[in-house]
């Protein structure tokens, strides 16, 4: 995919410039008049095989925001309006959560690809639920889900909780929720990779869906850099509990070797189509899978499709390449299902 001028002019400044950049301009849009209307005419993608039905849920197409992106919930109604099928938000922490100092995210030009230690930053469950709540006309029908994580000054004893209030605060708002298991971008990491560590959090989620009128999905986020034992262990669970799916994958610590953080991109690619795929087959197909990470282009969305997602979530690409990632993406799947 081609980029234009001004997306080399854009990548001059740093990568969380660029993005800030970016989310101004999509906000800006959005005020106009006609603005979101433009923006649907411009960049949704209109065709209606793109439609999915995915843990009870409709999609208008399975192409979304990944968590990270639009981390509290400030530009839904743009998000909705520029046509992605869903926009999880998060990771959401309890209190308000500034990150790690600036720059935090650093972009590796030759490699197309970003390393990400920004410490999950956020403005807290209060804000967060005070935009999801305030549903309008773009943002009625959009499905959010929510990714949920820890604040990074919290000891072990307290995690649950923290998971749980989250949990339970945004249950009526949101669609569908996504249990961070691998927040592995500030210095203090939490990737549990037991299934004790792993049952611990989602268990008390199940007990309180079991007392709620509505049916939220569950679905857990984990780490590219799992060996094959523990990817079984969490298929296991997968199959075995009432979890609905699982996301696959965050950045990788691994492939970060000589910077803190985790890396995201063009390098992560190859490794998180692996890791779906693996995913895919040990479940037998029969789970819902959201793939995250590594694409950059049409080509990248269109393998994960083939690798097993039932539905992907971008980030990086859309940081690096903008917003027209999304409709080059959708002509790619239609024309390889034509």
């Amino acid at each position: 995919m081609r980029r234009s001028l001004f997306q080399y002019i854009i990548r001059l400044f740093p990568a969380e410039v660029t993005h800030n950049i970016r989310l101004a301009m999509l906000r800006f849009a959005g005020y106009l008049p006609f603005g979101k209307w433009g923006l649907k005419q411009t960049l949704a993608p209109k065709d209606v095989s793109l439609e999915r039905e995915v843990m009870g849920i409709h999609f208008r197409n399975p192409i979304g925001i990944a968590a990270g992106f639009d981390s509290n919930g400030d530009y839904l109604a743009e998000l909705s309006a520029s046509g992605f099928g869903f926009v999880e938000i998060g990771s959401v922490t309890p209190r308000p959560q500034p990150g790690t100092p600036r720059p935090r995210i650093h972009r590796l030009r030759k490699l197309n690809s970003l390393i990400n230690n920004s410490g999950a930053p956020n403005r807290g469950l209060e804000y967060v639920m005070h935009n999801v709540r305030r549903r309008n006309k773009y943002t009625r029908n959009l499905v959010i889900g929510c990714n949920i994580g820890k604040l990074t000054t919290t000891p072990q004893k307290n995690i649950v909780k923290e998971y749980l209030r989250v949990f339970r605060n945004m249950y009526q708002y949101v669609d569908f929720f996504v249990v961070n298991l691998s927040c592995n971008t500030a210095s203090k990491r939490y990737v549990p990779r037991s299934r004790e560590e792993i049952l611990s959090l989602i268990e008390p989620m199940f007990e309180f869906r079991r007392g709620q009128l509505d049916y939220r999905p569950i679905l857990v986020k984990i780490s590219p850099d799992m060996s094959h034992e523990e990817l079984d262990m969490v298929v296991d669970i997968l199959i075995e509990t009432p979890l609905d799916g699982i996301e696959a994958v965050s950045g990788s610590t691994e492939l970060a070797t000589k910077d803190k953080g985790a890396m995201c991109g063009q390098l992560l690619t190859e490794r998180a189509l692996k890791v779906v795929r693996y995913v895919a087959e040990r479940s037998g197909n029969n789970y819902p899978i959201i793939g995250s990470g590594g694409m950059m282009t049409p080509e990248d969305v269109a393998r994960m499709f083939e690798a097993g997602a039932s539905l992907v979530a971008l980030s990086s690409g859309v940081r690096e390449n903008g917003l027209k990632l999304l409709r080059a993406a959708a002509r790619k799947i239609v024309n390889n299902n034509a």
